[in-house]
């Protein structure tokens, strides 16, 4: 199998970490791919342009939820999409933890514009709205530590990761005292270590 991804891309990393997760790791070999690169053959696998893309005997799969449950198919240990009632919670805080990302990458590109071309009740939006998603989050974070480790765990926890990468200013553990010590653990695990939010090697 072969995985497109961008070393700056969170959704690559939530494919990568669960492919340590499952011991899948060295069965996918990584390419970086350009979504900017018309050479790079991305849009013939998938027409929306985006990584990451996984090749594999049935074709190329994408997004990334896609791809990791295929994953979570391939292999016999704990699964990461458990049965119900459980997959009702690993996939609640799957759709958080990207909705976060979501937000995060669409605050970031307005960054990115030129200032007088910025939207300030825009960017107020997303702030609030991610605020308000590690506020829930501290509720929850007894919950994450007692449950069995997910993808809805990986979600979360790369989520909060890319605000590290891109909003240190937002000072998220900040009065989220039980969230902070959940994502130290998290940032502990073997796979998390070794898929750092960028990928320089």
């Amino acid at each position: 199998m072969k995985l497109l991804y961008s070393p700056f891309s969170p959704f690559a990393r939530k494919v990568r970490i669960a492919a340590l997760e499952t011991g899948l790791q060295d069965r996918i070999e990584v390419v970086p791919t350009s979504t900017e690169d018309p050479a790079s053959g991305l849009s013939a696998r998938n027409p929306l342009n985006k990584i990451p893309v996984l090749e594999t005997e049935f074709g190329p799969l994408y997004d990334s939820p896609v791809i990791c449950e295929y994953l979570d198919t391939l292999h016999d240990g704990p699964k990461l999409f458990p049965a119900w009632p459980e997959r009702l919670a690993a996939l609640r805080r799957l759709a958080l933890g990207d909705g976060m990302l979501d937000i995060a990458l669409a605050w970031l590109g307005e960054r990115f514009r030129p200032a007088e071309r910025q939207s300030a009740s825009h960017m107020a939006l997303w702030e609030s709205k991610i605020r308000c998603c590690v506020d829930a989050l501290e509720q929850e974070a007894a919950a994450l530590q007692a449950d069995r480790f997910s993808i809805g765990h990986i979600a979360i926890g790369n989520a909060l990761s890319y605000l590290d990468f891109r909003y240190a200013d937002l000072h998220w553990r900040e009065g989220h005292p039980k969230l902070a010590a959940w994502h130290a653990a998290f940032d502990a695990r073997p796979s998390v270590a070794a898929n750092p939010p960028v990928d320089d090697r």
